[in-house]
C-alpha cells in the first residue's frame, strides 16, 4: 500500500513530466503523435542477429530503462515480443528536427522510463556482447505521466495486479507469454475443430430462457421491449436449434456468464468451447474430446504430462471410465436411489463439509461426488449419471435410469461435460416440468421450462452428441487461479489512493458532472378508485419500487443535492411521477393496450397482497382468468406521448 510520501512523490514525479510536455508542445513535437512505424519485432532480431547484424531497422517500443554516462546513454525498449538495448552516441544520433519531429541528443532529458518511443538504428553488439540498436533517430510517440513500479515483483497484493493488469503485462513478461499461450489454446481448439468438419456458429448472449446448466443466472432488461433478459449461462439450447435446423457439425467460443460466488475455479463470465455434432452418441464424443485435449497439450505445451492442484496426469495414458453410482457406494456407502436424504447429509457433513441455503437431493449426491472427485488425478470419464441430475441427457437403452453422458475429470475438477441429446419431445417435457418445479420450489439454479426449444424438437431432431468445456481447461493446464488466467476479472471498483490524491477534486460528488435531464419520459402511476387504506399505500410501494428498479441508476440526473451548509441529500428521481386513477375494467382495458407497446409496466393484483409466497401466488393467478383478476394498480415508465395517448381518460388521484 502507498505511503503517504510516496503518494507525494508521485503527484510531484507526474508534475515533471507535465513540464516536459510543455516544453515538448513549445518545440514544436507532438508528444502524442498519430502514427508510429516499426519494421520487424524486437523477438526477430534478437533470435536472428545475424540477419539483420549492421543493417538499418526502426523499431518501436515503451522505454523500459535510461541510464546516461557523458556522451553515452544506455536503455531498453520492450515491445510485445521482447526487449531489446537502446546505444546512443552524441556523434551518431541526427539533431533535434522540429519537421521530421525527431529528437536529439541534448533532448533526451525530455524522455522518461515508460515512454513509448521510435527508433531507427544499426543492429549491432556492444563490447559486452549484447545486441543493440545503435540510434541514428528518436521519436517520442507517446509521452507517459506516471511512473512504472521500480519494483513490480515485489509486490505480493495479486488484487493490485489484476486491477492494473496494464502494469502487471508492462514489468512481468511472464504474464505476457502466459496469455500469449492463452490465445494460442483458443485457438488450437478452433483448428482442431474445423479440420474435423465443425462450423463455428454464433448464438444469443440475450435469452428470453436460459438453460443447457444448473446455475443462477445475470438478469437484465430490455427498455425498447420492455421486457426482462437473461445473460446466457450456456450456448447448448440455441445450437440444438441449429442441429434441428439442418446443421451437422456446430461449435461456438464465446463468453458466457453465471452469477455465481467467486473462487479459483468460477468466474462469472468466462471463456466456454462447445459444440453439437449430429448422428453421433456420448461414446463418438468422449473419444473426440479424448483427442482434442492431447492436441491441446501438445500444439500449447509440447507435452502431455501436467502437475497441477497436487495431482499428476498424462492426457496420453488410457482415460478410465468411472460409475457414478458405483463408486459413492464403494467409497461412501450411499445408495443414491434408495438411501434417505438425512443419511446423505450425514456423510457430508462427516467430511467437513457444511451446506448453506436450499438443500435437496440433487444437491446432496453432487456433494457426495465431489467429496470423491477431489481425489480423482485423471484423466477420466465419469460416466452412468442418473437421469434426475441430468435434465437434458437420453437415457440409456438398458436402464432408463441412468444417462448417457459424460464428465471429464483431471486435477480432482470436472473439466467438461457431453451426452447424447434428448430428442423426444415428451421426455424433454416431462425433465423440464420437473426442473421447473425444483425452481418453484427455491431452487434457482434449476433449468427454465424453455416451451420454444420443445416446440422445435417436435418438428424433429437428429440423434445428437454435445459437450462444452470453459477456459478452466487452460487455468488447470497452467496450474494457476481464474483471475489469474484471467486479463480482467470482475471486481468491486476502487481506485488507487494515487489517483484519488490527484484527482480528488474532480472525484468529490459536487464536480461531477450533472446529467442532462431527461424530461420526455415519465412514470405514471394507475390506481383503481376503490383503493384505501393500507391497500392504496401497499399498491403504491410495490409500483414505485418496481419502476425505480427498472430505471436502475439513471433514474437521478446527479448523484446529490447539496444543502448551504454543506450537507448531502441523495438526488430524487429526475421523472415526474404521475398518479391516476380508473375503474377496474379500465384497468383490464389498460393492460391489453400495454401489452402492445414497447413501455415497461407492472400489474399489481389483489392476490399479490395476500400472498407473501411467489410459489402459492403463482398457483393462485394461474387458476384465474385476467378478467377475473382484481387489478389494484398499473405502474408504466416510458416516453411521454405514449403515455399520454394511452391514460388521457384517467383523472389525476384526489
Amino acid at each position: 500500500m502507498e505511503t503517504q510520501e510516496q503518494k507525494s512523490n508521485l503527484a510531484q514525479l507526474r508534475d515533471v513530466r507535465l513540464e516536459k510536455i510543455q516544453s515538448l508542445r513549445k518545440m514544436g513535437i507532438d508528444p502524442y503523435p498519430a502514427i508510429a512505424k516499426k519494421d520487424v519485432d524486437i523477438k526477430k532480431v534478437l533470435e536472428s542477429f545475424s540477419e539483420f547484424e549492421n543493417k538499418t531497422i526502426k523499431l518501436a517500443g515503451r522505454l523500459m530503462s535510461l541510464r546516461e554516462h557523458g556522451q553515452l546513454v544506455f536503455g531498453h525498449i520492450a515491445d510485445q515480443s521482447a526487449k531489446i538495448q537502446l546505444y546512443i552516441r552524441n556523434d551518431t544520433i541526427n539533431s533535434y528536427n522540429k519537421e521530421r519531429q525527431n529528437l536529439g541528443f541534448s533532448e533526451l532529458n525530455l524522455l522518461d522510463v515508460g515512454d513509448f518511443v521510435n527508433v531507427e538504428g544499426t543492429i549491432t553488439k556492444t563490447k559486452t556482447g549484447e545486441i543493440s540498436v545503435l540510434v541514428k533517430d528518436l521519436w517520442l510517440i507517446s509521452k507517459a505521466l506516471r511512473p512504472l513500479p521500480d519494483k513490480w515483483k515485489s509486490i505480493t497484493d495479486k488484487e493490485t495486479r489484476y486491477r492494473r493488469r496494464y502494469l502487471d503485462l508492462t514489468m512481468n513478461q511472464e504474464t505476457k507469454e502466459l496469455f500469449v499461450r492463452k490465445a494460442k489454446f483458443f485457438e488450437a481448439a478452433r483448428d482442431f475443430l474445423t479440420s474435423r468438419g465443425f462450423m463455428e456458429v454464433e448464438t444469443p448472449v440475450l435469452e428470453y430462457k436460459t438453460g443447457g446448466a444448473d446455475a443462477r443466472p445475470f438478469i437484465t432488461h430490455h427498455n425498447d421491449l420492455g421486457i426482462d433478459l437473461y445473460m446466457r449461462i450456456s450456448t447448448e439450447l440455441y445450437q440444438k436449434r441449429l442441429i434441428g435446423g439442418g446443421y451437422e457439425k456446430i461449435f461456438t467460443l464465446g463468453p458466457n456468464f453465471r452469477n455465481e460466488g467467486v473462487d479459483d475455479e468460477h468466474l462469472q463470465e468466462y471463456q466456454q468451447i462447445e459444440w453439437y455434432w449430429a448422428y453421433a452418441d456420448y461414446k463418438d464424443n468422449m473419444q473426440l474430446t479424448k483427442d482434442l485435449f492431447i492436441y491441446l497439450a501438445q500444439q500449447v505445451y509440447g507435452r502431455t504430462v501436467f502437475e497441477t492442484r497436487g495431482h499428476k496426469f498424462d492426457l496420453a495414458k488410457d482415460w478410465k471410465e468411472i460409475d457414478y453410482a458405483k463408486i459413492i457406494k464403494s467409497r461412501l456407502g450411499i445408495n443414491i436411489f434408495k438411501d434417505s436424504e438425512l443419511k446423505m447429509l450425514r456423510v457430508i457433513e462427516k467430511a467437513g463439509i457444511h451446506l448453506k441455503g436450499k438443500l435437496n437431493r440433487n444437491r446432496l449426491i453432487d456433494n457426495l461426488w465431489k467429496i470423491i472427485r477431489k481425489t480423482i488425478p485423471g484423466p477420466a470419464f465419469l460416466i452412468n449419471e442418473p437421469k434426475f441430475m441430468s435434465p437434458l441427457a437420453k437415457s440409456l437403452p438398458d436402464n432408463p435410469e441412468l444417462t448417457q453422458r459424460f464428465h471429464i475429470i483431471i486435477a480432482g475438477s470436472e473439466l467438461g461435460n457431453g451426452y447424447s441429446e434428448i430428442n423426444d419431445p415428451v421426455d424433454q417435457l416431462d425433465r423440464f416440468l420437473e426442473q421447473e418445479e425444483a425452481r418453484l420450489e427455491g431452487d434457482d439454479e434449476s433449468q427454465m421450462l424453455d416451451i420454444d426449444f420443445v416446440e422445435m424438437l417436435e418438428y424433429g431432431m437428429p440423434p445428437t452428441s454435445g459437450f462444452g468445456m470453459s477456459e478452466r481447461v487452460f487455468w488447470y493446464l497452467e496450474d494457476i487461479s481464474g483471475r489469474e488466467g484471467t486479463f480482467f476479472p470482475l471486481m468491486r471498483q476502487e481506485l488507487e489512493n494515487s489517483t484519488k490524491q490527484i484527482y480528488g477534486d474532480i472525484l468529490r460528488p459536487d464536480k461531477i458532472k450533472v446529467r442532462h435531464q431527461d424530461k420526455s419520459r415519465k412514470m405514471v402511476l394507475v390506481l383503481n378508485k376503490e383503493l384505501k387504506g393500507w391497500e392504496l399505500t401497499n399498491t403504491i410501494g410495490h409500483l414505485s419500487a418496481y419502476l425505480g428498479s427498472r430505471v436502475g441508476e439513471n433514474i437521478t440526473s446527479r448523484p446529490t443535492f447539496t444543502t448551504q451548509d454543506g450537507k448531502e441529500l441523495p438526488a430524487n428521481s429526475q421523472y415526474p411521477i404521475i398518479t391516476l386513477a380508473a375503474k377496474s375494467s379500465q384497468l383490464i382495458d389498460l393492460m391489453d393496450k400495454l401489452n402492445k407497446e414497447s413501455l415497461q409496466f407492472l400489474i399489481y393484483v389483489d392476490e399479490m397482497i395476500k400472498f407473501s409466497d411467489d410459489v402459492q401466488l403463482a398457483k393462485m393467478i394461474s387458476q384465474k382468468e385476467l378478467d377475473k383478476l382484481n387489478i389494484l394498480g398499473i405502474g408504466i415508465f416510458g416516453e411521454n406521448d405514449k403515455i399520454n395517448i394511452l391514460t388521457k381518460k384517467f383523472s389525476l388521484w384526489k
